[in-house]
């Protein structure tokens, strides 16, 4: 298994090369995210651990240690760009699907699939600045992709807004969203 997440990564970070020449993201929108740290700690840190670090991000941190991704997201040699869903848009993708917190936990693939397309992994995090409108290739091996109007749609046609960017970390940046991004 360990050697399949391994894989996977290398094989990401090959075809997420082509993302360096990107400029422009989405607007920093202002969020009530409460951010636990001054950014100059948190960067210390890797994306697990900022996750941990902020209460909003609680249940992005369980569904991470129930899929077993913990180890893999805390790879301090890795370069990860994490589209980070609060707890309130985990609660309304359950209430979307209709599957309680144990059930989806309890998918591990389905899981594992859901939080694969919320990451990039590659030659360096993206930023703001580094990122303009197209697609993009997921963990997941999923298409996400950047609109005209620096919002995230994923394959299921779902626009997602990103509330607050560039979160740093040792191993790469996050940026909040407010809805569960859903590969087909």
């Amino acid at each position: 298994m360990k050697l399949t997440k391994i894989a996977t990564l290398g094989t990401l970070a090959l075809s997420i090369a082509g993302l360096s020449a990107c400029n422009n993201m989405m607007p920093n929108k202002s969020a009530d995210m409460k951010p636990p740290m001054h950014s100059q700690s948190m960067a210390k840190m890797n994306v697990v651990q900022v996750a941990q670090s902020n209460p909003d991000f609680s249940v992005l941190v369980e569904a991470i240690q129930a899929a077993g991704l913990t180890g893999a997201l805390a790879n301090p040699n890795a370069h990860y760009t994490v589209f980070a869903p609060t707890n309130e848009a985990f609660m309304q993708a359950l209430k979307e699907t209709g599957m309680t917190k144990a059930q989806l936990f309890a998918n591990k693939p389905l899981l594992t699939k859901i939080l694969g397309y919320h990451v990039i992994s590659g030659d360096m995090a993206m930023y703001k600045k580094d990122v303009k409108p197209g697609n993009v290739m997921t963990l997941s091996k999923d298409t996400l992709m950047v609109t005209n109007q620096g919002k995230l749609m994923d394959e299921m046609g779902r626009t997602t807004n990103i509330v607050k960017t560039d979160i740093p970390a040792n191993n790469g940046v996050i940026h909040v969203i407010d809805r569960v991004l859903m590969p087909k």
